[in-house]
């Protein structure tokens, strides 16, 4: 694992997502397909995901901005935006897109759905009482999960 990995690994703990929680939501949106699914098998494809250099970039590039918003330090209007999540805002969804995209199409419909219904964790990340900004964060983390989806979905196919 190298410093860029191991910094994007570290940043999901600082910032609270172990990947046991992303591993849950990869499990419910997997497990009606896979019946013999384990958490075990979810992790390894988060695992598998997360060595990607692009998804490196991404959960580095979108926590970055969270902290930088969390201490005030952007121009306006950016800060007021990002503080406030604002709906029409979209970039945190198009950096999400570029990890989905690393695993083609099916990683779109399963990140639709949990940036839609926000299971799991990504309902606690995206709780605008916190302290804590995590405008890009959640969405990062549901594209994770969307992508390890769609990389087991891939995979199944693959030994059918």
């Amino acid at each position: 694992m190298d410093s860029v990995e191991r910094t994007a690994r570290d940043l999901l703990v600082e910032r609270g997502v172990p990947i046991e929680e992303i591993a849950e939501l990869v499990y419910e949106l997997q497990s009606h397909y896979h019946p013999a699914l384990t958490i075990e098998a979810c992790i390894e494809n988060i695992d598998r995901v997360l060595s990607k250099r692009e998804v490196q970039n991404a959960i580095i590039t979108g926590i970055q901005l969270d902290k930088l918003t969390e201490k005030k330090l952007l121009d306006e209007p950016l800060q007021s935006i990002l503080a406030r999540d604002e709906g029409l805002y979209g970039i945190d969804e198009i950096i999400a897109l570029s990890i989905v995209n690393v695993y083609g199409s099916i990683g779109f419909t399963n990140y639709g759905y949990v940036d839609k219904m926000k299971p799991g964790i990504i309902k606690k990340l995206n709780d605008k009482h916190s302290p804590l900004c995590h405008t890009f964060l959640d969405d990062i983390v549901g594209a994770i999960a969307a992508a390890a989806s769609s990389r087991l979905a891939h995979r199944k196919a693959n030994t059918e």
